[in-house]
């Protein structure tokens, strides 16, 4: 029979409506049955695409004999951290607080106050290299509510206390100078993997905004080593078996330093951050492995992640089927040379096994390889004859069966495929790609904002779900929307971006520090209002508001949003000296603010020879406005053509170079590969 989850929306939610477990929503009903049973809350968290957690669900959550244990001493919540980010971000910090680690599956013991006290990522059905069985933690949990509960409460009073006092200010440290970004580039080299690309050692996941800002800093102040760095680790994944050497888009880490092995699962946050960065690689060294990535990963985008209604879905699941028809991991994605042999003969084949890597050992499991292009093949193969053995492999693959999808759309992801969509279409002459990031958009509007401009974290099949949008939401789709205005030179997206912003001022700003907080103040009250910095899988809502409200500040001339982001940027001097790594976004920003960032604004055609000129600029963040004079964007106000040409008009500081109409002189002055 199914449980109270089988009303929800959320895929992953979806996935454990059949479970023997009673579960419940994150809901205020769930802690009031907690309070009327006197039990406590099992809180587990986790996403429809976490390999560990199917794992936990199958040994665990499927059982009869550990669910009626559940059932009988425990309030079993369980929530979809990609819809609740917020109550994720909450219990997380406890848990890594407490046990110096975090990860998903997530497995939390509360108070019916939802005061957390044990914690805890995945448990096995049987004790396993020194952890306890589920069972014995569900019991030694039980135990403790029911004889300690004077102690249990004083720990979680405690957890909560230390919580509420790691308050974070950073307004007043000032806005990151020169000295403090060329401190962060040198803790970079410091950490940078020369051998291999990359930053750190295994797992390795793709930096994207790391490289992001590697690249503006070599536009600001043409560092070479920063392009260096930047360039070997993208050709290295590229390369690499993270990047799908068939169907384009990038698994969400390696498990090895060398880039070889992915965990196999694609979410749209990845795929569109790494589809931007290779755009902009291209744009600043023209490499045609850049240009080939990020075309190859929209087209993934677009391919397998656009919804019906013109959204993107959340991720594609790391397992699926294989032959014997058991669900394991990368079995979509591996080979075997005598699979190769199936599809495309002898003679093809052991040129496939030489060009992608595949051995009769393996490099995964049970003999089977990921595909790759490894870096000392020697492999000579004209590009026709490529191109065929990998539309032939493609075709087979697509027979296989197929990881699930994460249909559920999520604003802050959408916003950063809009984004990405927007600007590649742009530089590669892809209308369709624009399009892509349009019909994206249009969802955004039509479903996400209500009749306020207050944005809904998720929708799925077009129907807006239950929970309200977080800092990152109202960031990343301005972000896209920005972009948009930019592509585009529709005034009506930075308008909408102006009333997420506003929002961003008013709902997510402290106005004595300057201080982002990741929920609204009218929002859900939690244990501890979340605030995160840290720029992580994906940028932190702080430093993507930071980077919006500058580039809105730079469209428009608002001084409240200049002051908002140079305030939000305070985070950046504080953390980047330090940590590096983990404030890549906030960085990339940064060098923005520093560079001005340039305003362009360009009389003529939108798609124009000169449009295009200052879009391919790499100045960091420049903001472009296209269109007829006193068009709709700002920018192009009491803005006239020279002589009836196109017309560029570049200001940076407060301060404007003389009007060009010479693509060549503007290409100059943005920094654009001519």
């Amino acid at each position: 029979m199914p449980n109270r989850l089988a009303h929800e929306t959320s895929p992953y939610l979806l996935q454990h409506a059949e479970n023997p477990v009673d579960w419940w929503p994150w809901s205020a009903d769930a802690f009031a049955a907690a309070r009327e049973r006197g039990v406590p809350v099992l809180l587990s968290v986790g996403y429809s695409s976490c390999h560990w957690c199917h794992v936990m669900a199958h040994e665990s959550f499927e059982d009869d004999t550990t669910a009626a244990l559940m059932n009988e001493h425990f309030v079993n919540v369980k929530v979809d951290r990609e819809e609740r980010p917020d109550v994720d971000a909450v219990y997380m910090e406890a848990v890594q607080a407490a046990t110096g680690h975090g990860g998903w599956p997530m497995t939390v013991f509360l108070t019916p106050d939802a005061e957390p006290f044990y914690f805890g990522t995945y448990f096995p059905p049987e004790p396993r290299h020194g952890m306890p069985s589920f069972r014995q933690v569900l019991d030694g949990v039980r135990r403790a509510w029911e004889d300690r509960r004077e102690e249990v409460d004083e720990v979680a009073g405690k957890i909560v206390k230390d919580l509420a006092e790691r308050q974070l200010a950073f307004g007043d440290a000032g806005r990151p100078t020169e000295e403090d970004l060329a401190k962060a580039l040198l803790g970079l080299t410091r950490d940078y993997d020369a051998n291999h690309g990359g930053f750190g050692g295994a797992p390795k996941f793709p930096p994207s905004m790391v490289l992001e800002f590697l690249l503006r800093h070599h536009a600001r102040t043409g560092a070479e080593g920063a392009l260096q760095m930047a360039a070997d680790t993208c050709e290295r994944m590229a390369r690499g078996g993270i990047y799908d050497q068939l169907g384009g888009g990038f698994a969400r880490y390696s498990v090895d330093r060398h880039w070889t092995v992915p965990h196999f699962e694609k979410m749209l946050y990845d795929n569109a951050l790494l589809c931007r960065v290779y755009a902009h690689l291209w744009r600043a060294t023209g490499s045609e492995q850049a240009r080939r990535v990020a075309l190859e990963t929209a087209d993934f985008m677009v391919r397998e992640l656009r919804t019906a209604e013109g959204g993107f879905a959340s991720a594609l699941d790391a397992d699926s089927e294989d032959a014997a028809g058991r669900l394991t991991e990368g079995a979509y994605y591996v080979w075997t040379p005598g699979q190769l042999r199936e599809v495309l003969g002898e003679q093809d084949a052991e040129l496939a096994a030489a060009y992608f890597g595949v051995t009769e050992e393996g490099t995964f499991e049970e003999g089977a390889s990921v595909l790759q292009l490894p870096q000392a093949d020697g492999v000579v193969a004209d590009a026709e004859r490529v191109a065929s053995l990998r539309e032939r492999l493609l075709a087979a693959r697509a027979r296989r069966p197929a990881p699930g999808r994460d249909d559920k759309v999520v604003a802050a992801w959408n916003g950063l495929a809009v984004a990405a969509l927007a600007e590649t279409g742009a530089y590669f002459d892809r209308p369709d790609l624009v399009a892509a990031a349009v019909g994206a958009g249009d969802l955004l509007v039509r479903v996400h904002m209500d009749a306020r401009a207050r944005l809904t974290r998720t929708s799925k099949d077009g129907h807006a779900g239950a929970n309200a949008g977080v800092l990152e939401d109202y960031a990343d789709v301005a972000e896209g929307f920005l972009a948009l205005a930019s592509v585009t030179g529709e005034g009506v997206w930075l308008e909408f971006a102006g009333l997420l912003l506003d929002h961003v001022l008013v709902q997510f700003t402290d106005d004595e520090t300057g201080a982002l907080y990741d929920t609204a103040a009218d929002g859900e009250r939690l244990i501890r209002r979340p605030q995160d910095p840290t720029d992580n899988a994906a940028p932190s809502g702080w430093t993507a508001a930071a980077g919006a409200l500058l580039t809105y500040a730079a469209h428009t001339g608002a001084e409240p949003h200049r002051r908002a982001a140079e305030r939000a940027l305070g985070v950046v001097k504080a953390l980047a000296p330090r940590a590096p790594r983990f404030i890549g976004h906030g960085l990339a920003v940064a060098e923005a603010a520093l560079d001005g960032p340039r305003e362009v604004a360009v009389v003529g055609a939108v798609d124009g020879p000169m449009h295009r000129v200052a879009l391919l600029g790499t100045a960091p963040g420049a903001a472009v406005a296209a269109g007829p004079a006193d068009g709709e964007l700002p920018l192009l106000a009491d803005r006239t053509a020279v002589d009836g040409h196109e017309t560029a008009y570049v200001c940076r500081g407060f301060v404007c170079d003389r009007p060009t109409t010479d693509p060549a002189e503007l290409a100059a002055t943005v920094g654009a590969l001519r």
